[in-house]
């Protein structure tokens, strides 16, 4: 039985092991070599990305013992009284290291008064303390506390970057993973490294424990089956507005989140669209889609007087900005189509 999650389990423990952020990790290599490490560091970025994970790696490879690193989860210690506190021990000297490592996570989640008890600490911190902010919101942390520390913005991840995480993690699992469902994994992760192996998890947790499909990964996540995307698409194209439309009412009626269905709606008609304009590219999203899938987007990119054209691209990702505002999840999908429709 498993005792950690996927996230927990592949988490890195050194810096060769980290994916996807060399613009934070080579800066901080450096000044390890250099012995210039600085006293006071803000990692900013979206959930997901290795913000902890990186602070706790540098405190390692600083050498810095356990008992020497402290972390404090920001959300849930706000107050002016535990920044008080950490202030005052802040000045006690380190059990068996160089250094104590403060990581305060959720540091946006600070009050006012926090902030200001812990600014005089950041502008003259002693020799032995290097404190690590981690936000999910930049722009909450006040500039004073900015301009103390050096700052580093992790980058979301891209999807093959994602994908190729999964199809790696499922092998350590000894899974064998389709291109196709860690695609949709991938997709579903929505460029976070701990939803896309959350997903992942759940998947294989309701596979064989042998290969992994798309239609296996699809039903385990919930994400609207691909015949409901090829569906919308191949109605979309041919201007039949009475199957776009029962075709939403389907999966509308099979509990589907629109915003997922319209999220996976938007990336298929963009494949179809590159393998219509760009066939260079047909192989990549050939191994994205599957092969089956494959055939049914070649189909419609090769369609003579398709209205599924970059216009009706555009007409749906106008409906994703509305989406999550209407009392009708289903009714900016709706009134795309009609939109699109010859026959509005």
């Amino acid at each position: 039985m498993r005792h950690q999650s996927l996230y927990r389990a592949y988490r890195p423990q050194a810096f060769k092991e980290v994916v996807g952020q060399d613009e934070v990790v080579q800066p901080l290599l450096t000044q390890i070599a250099g012995k210039k490490v600085g006293h006071a560091y803000l990692f900013a970025g979206s959930r997901g990305l290795g913000k902890t994970s990186i602070a706790r790696i540098f405190a390692k490879e600083l050498n810095v013992h356990e008992r020497d690193v402290y972390e404090l989860d920001a959300a849930s210690h706000n107050g002016v009284d535990e920044v008080r506190s950490l202030n005052d021990s802040i000045y006690t000297l380190p059990f068996a290291s160089e250094y104590k490592v403060y990581i305060l996570d959720e540091a946006h989640m600070l009050s006012k008064g926090a902030w200001n008890a812990l600014l005089k600490t950041l502008e003259e911190p002693p020799q032995h303390v290097i404190i690590i902010l981690a936000t999910t919101e930049l722009e909450k942390v006040p500039e004073t506390v900015r301009s103390r520390c050096q700052v580093f913005t992790f980058k979301k991840p891209s999807r093959s970057g994602l994908a190729k995480l999964v199809q790696d993690v499922a092998k350590k699992e000894g899974v064998k993973i389709e291109p196709a469902a860690a695609e949709l994994i991938a997709l579903l992760g929505d460029g976070s490294y701990r939803d896309a192996l959350s997903v992942l998890e759940k998947a294989l947790s309701a596979g064989d424990g042998k290969v992994l499909s798309r239609e296996q990964t699809e039903q385990a996540t919930g994400a609207p089956r691909h015949a409901l995307v090829h569906g919308l698409a191949e109605a979309v194209s041919t201007g039949d507005t009475g199957t776009a439309l029962k075709t939403i009412h389907a999966a509308q009626e099979g509990n589907i989140d629109m915003q997922l269905y319209l999220m996976l709606v938007l990336e298929y008609f963009r494949q179809i669209l590159l393998i219509r304009h760009a066939p260079e590219l047909q192989k990549e999203i050939q191994e994205e889609l599957g092969e089956d899938a494959y055939k049914d987007a070649k189909v419609l990119s090769d369609a003579k007087d398709s209205l599924l054209t970059h216009q009706a691209l555009g007409t749906f990702l106008d409906a994703a900005s509305r989406i999550r505002f209407s009392p009708v999840p289903s009714l900016p999908l709706e009134l795309a189509v009609l939109a699109i429709s010859r026959q509005d």
